[in-house]
């Protein structure tokens, strides 16, 4: 495992891809999509989305940016998962998808998780749509969940991993309260943490890893308009400077952040 690259190059331009399945969980759908001509991408990694029609409404609306996912899963046969969540227009066409509709794909794009270190105990934490990344990543190491949504809904989500402890803000699932108080009963000196979720959350998983000299990969979450690094949308500043999140991220080691934005 420790030999595994953290990035999967993209073929060269978008393939348009049918959709195959189209699952609901709660507040979340799960589009499957045949990606036959792509290689298989690496925990951590994202794609570019697009639907194959009506991307952007009528004749005098402006056509939608692609937008940036995470991989929910990859089983290895040429399908894709990705988790959606209905926020706005864009992302509300996505969620209308069923099978046999095309969807654009350009990916799979940026830097995945790493393999722990030796002696280390991986833990995953998520957040909303956050646990996608970290679905996939479960897949490989077989490492415990620790996952927070808003409501009962939303974690309808946990029924993508395995054994996860759930938080949720109004406690009608779970434990009631943050899901990075889960994190401090269950972080000690020996595991290497594993996140994904909202920048609050984020900043806060970064904060007990640096009180606690834990080391831990952070899958960021930014707008993206490209994805491979030409419009610099995505910055973010690490203790060396500014990186494109979508080619030197999407997953930074925690102790590069000085703060999530």
């Amino acid at each position: 495992m420790s030999g595994l690259p953290d990035r999967i190059l993209a073929p060269f331009g978008r393939r348009l891809c049918p959709v195959v399945a189209h699952a609901r969980y709660g507040a979340y759908d799960v589009i499957s999509v045949l990606d036959a001509e792509g290689p298989a991408p690496r925990p951590g990694q994202f794609y570019m989305l697009a639907a194959g029609e009506r991307w952007g409404g009528g004749a005098d609306e402006r056509p939608f940016l692609p937008r940036a996912f995470s991989v929910l899963r990859g089983p290895g046969d040429g399908t894709l998962d990705f988790l959606v969540e209905d926020v706005g227009p864009g992302t509300r066409r996505l969620c209308e998808l069923q099978a046999g509709d095309g969807l654009w794909l350009l990916g799979p794009l940026g830097v995945g998780f790493r393999a722990p270190a030796e002696g280390r105990r991986p833990l995953l934490v998520g957040g909303g749509v956050g646990i996608a990344p970290l679905a996939i990543w479960q897949d490989v190491i077989d490492a415990p969940a620790l996952l927070g949504f808003r409501d009962a809904a939303h974690a309808e989500g946990a029924a993508l991993m395995r054994g996860a402890r759930v938080a949720t803000d109004d406690g009608s699932v779970g434990v009631r309260g943050f899901v990075t108080e889960l994190l401090a009963e269950e972080m000690d000196g020996s595991c290497e943490v594993y996140a994904c979720g909202p920048p609050p959350m984020l900043e806060a998983v970064r904060a007990l890893c640096a009180a606690e000299g834990v080391p831990g990969q952070l899958a960021l979450e930014s707008g993206m308009a490209c994805g491979f690094g030409a419009c610099f949308g995505c910055v973010v500043p690490t203790r060396s400077g500014y990186v494109r999140l979508c080619v030197d991220g999407p997953v930074l080691d925690a102790d590069d952040l000085e703060l999530v934005a």
